[in-house]
C-alpha cells in the first residue's frame, strides 16, 4: 500500500502568499495540504476554490480545541466546505495546561464530545500530539493515555513522530500502542540535539529518526494518509521536496 502525502501547510506560514505555492506542491508530488487556523478562516470556500484549481485535496485540518467546545457547528461547516474528512485540534498552550490527570481526561471528554457532534456529518476527530503528551505527570502516567482513554474510541490520533523523538519517547513503539486510533501520520523529522539551524528540525530523512523501520509499522495502523511538516524552514521548497521524495524512495 502506498499513501496519498499531505503537506502541512504551516510549515510555510512564513512564505506568504500561501495560494502561489499550492500548484508547486502539486508539481512536487503532494496530493492534498492540511491547513492551520488561520489559513481557511477568512474565506473557506476562496481557500477551497483555491485547492480545486491546483488539483489538491485536503483530508484534515488543524483547528483550536476551543472552536471544537465553543463553536463545532462552524468548525464543522468549514470542514464540509474544504471536503475535509478530519477535525483535528493540535495544540493547547503553556498556560492552558494543567499538570494533572484531570485536566488531560477531561481534554479528553471534550474531543469525545466534539468527536459524537462531528460524527452525523461524516466527520472524524483527532488529537495532534506535541511533546509534552509524552512527559510524565508526577504521578507517573502519560497526557497522551489520559486522552484516549477518556475520549474514547471515537477520538483519533494524527501521531507527530518528530515531537515524540524530541519527547525521548520512541515512535515505533507509540505507533504499536495506537495502531487502531492512528489516523494519519506526521513523518516530521529532528535534527541531532543541539542543532539549532531551523530551531532543530529537519526534512523527512534528514535527521534522526530511522523512517525505514518505521515504514513497516505505519502499515498495521488505520492511517489513510501521511503528512509532511516542518516548524520553521528556511527553505520551505527544500524541505517539501527532499521529504516527498525520501518517503516515495522508501515506497510509502
Amino acid at each position: 500500500m502506498t499513501y496519498p502525502v499531505a503537506y502541512q501547510l504551516y510549515s510555510s506560514r512564513n512564505f506568504p502568499p500561501l495560494a502561489a505555492q499550492l500548484p508547486v506542491l502539486k508539481a512536487m508530488g503532494y496530493d492534498a495540504i492540511e491547513p492551520w487556523l488561520p489559513a481557511y478562516e477568512a474565506n473557506p470556500k476562496l481557500f477551497r476554490r483555491q485547492l480545486d484549481d491546483a488539483g489538491l485535496a485536503c483530508y484534515g485540518f488543524h483547528m483550536p480545541l476551543a472552536g471544537l467546545v465553543q463553536e463545532p457547528n462552524r468548525f464543522i461547516d468549514i470542514a464540509l466546505t474544504l471536503g475535509a474528512k478530519v477535525m483535528i485540534p493540535p495544540y493547547v498552550t503553556a498556560e492552558e495546561r494543567s499538570n494533572t490527570s484531570d485536566y488531560w481526561q477531561e481534554l479528553g471528554r471534550k474531543l469525545g464530545q466534539g468527536a459524537a457532534l462531528a460524527a452525523p456529518h461524516g466527520l472524524k476527530v483527532a488529537w495532534h500530539n506535541h511533546d509534552f503528551e509524552y512527559v510524565p505527570l508526577p504521578d507517573g502516567t502519560r497526557p497522551i493515555d489520559h486522552i484516549f482513554e477518556a475520549g474514547g474510541p471515537d477520538v483519533w490520533f494524527e501521531i507527530d513522530c518528530g515531537w515524540i523523538t524530541r519527547a525521548c519517547a520512541d515512535p515505533a513503539a507509540e505507533l504499536q500502542r495506537y495502531a487502531e486510533r492512528i489516523i494519519a501520520i506526521q513523518t516530521k523529522d529532528t535534527a541531532p540535539k543541539g542543532t539549532t539551524v531551523d530551531d532543530g528540525w529537519t526534512a523527512t530523512g534528514d535527521g534522526i529518526i530511522d523512517w525505514s523501520a518505521l515504514v513497516p509499522l505505519f502499515h498495521r495502523t488505520k492511517a489513510d494518509h501521511i503528512v509532511t511538516e516542518h516548524d520553521n524552514p528556511g527553505d520551505w521548497q527544500r524541505f517539501a521536496q527532499r521529504s516527498i521524495d525520501h518517503l516515495k524512495a522508501l515506497g510509502v
